[in-house]
């Protein structure tokens, strides 16, 4: 049997008139490496539990004091959370050399630069975890901040921002984050002004 074009034109119009848009499977791809992102993220933070947890076990259970041990732990996962978030993490624990103290965290959000202090508790106190961050430990982080952005390579100086994250670590329930963005900023003479 011989098909005319007539019959062609039909076969072709009983097909499904979609729209071909380039941006959803483009969308699909950029939710598919959203997706790979997290699970790589996920299977990060499981593998680093796991060697801090086979690196406990082999060094003993005096080598570092359980206060320091819950911050290491918190620091991690607060590192994950920012990661989730796409943060971009920079440093961890950045010290100066010449200053003392640390600063926990250091990372990108766009054009931002973040400096975040986490705070880590094993259980819900009356007081909560970020009230330690008090007028000395935000002179600290001022300081580090500043010697950190002069390091930078950059002609001018980026926004800065200064975060604390409250990490709560109660065993037997699901990590909680409380996270303050801009939670104090260069100087305490404005802050007091607000209060």
């Amino acid at each position: 049997m011989h098909e005319t074009k007539q019959d062609t034109v039909t076969l072709v119009s009983l097909l499904p008139q979609q729209p071909i848009c380039a941006f959803l499977s483009y969308s699909r791809k950029w939710f598919a490496m959203g997706w790979m992102e997290q699970m790589r993220l996920a299977w990060m933070e499981r593998a680093l539990a796991g060697l801090n947890w086979t690196a406990r076990r082999r060094a003993g259970a005096a080598t570092l004091p359980a206060h320091l041990v819950t911050g290491t732990d918190g620091e991690d996962a607060a590192f994950f959370y920012l990661r989730r978030k796409r943060y971009v993490v920079v440093a961890r624990r950045w010290a100066s050399g010449e200053l003392p103290g640390d600063i926990d965290l250091i990372a990108w959000q766009g054009p931002m630069l973040c400096f975040v202090e986490v705070k880590t508790r094993t259980a819900h106190d009356a007081t909560p975890a970020e009230v330690a961050v008090d007028s000395h430990k935000r002179t600290v982080l001022r300081r580090l901040a500043r010697q950190y952005v002069r390091q930078l390579p950059q002609e001018t100086a980026p926004p800065v921002r200064f975060d604390v994250l409250s990490v709560y670590l109660v065993p037997g329930k699901k990590q909680e984050f409380v996270h303050f963005e801009s939670n104090f900023g260069w100087s305490e003479r404005r802050e007091n002004e607000w209060q």
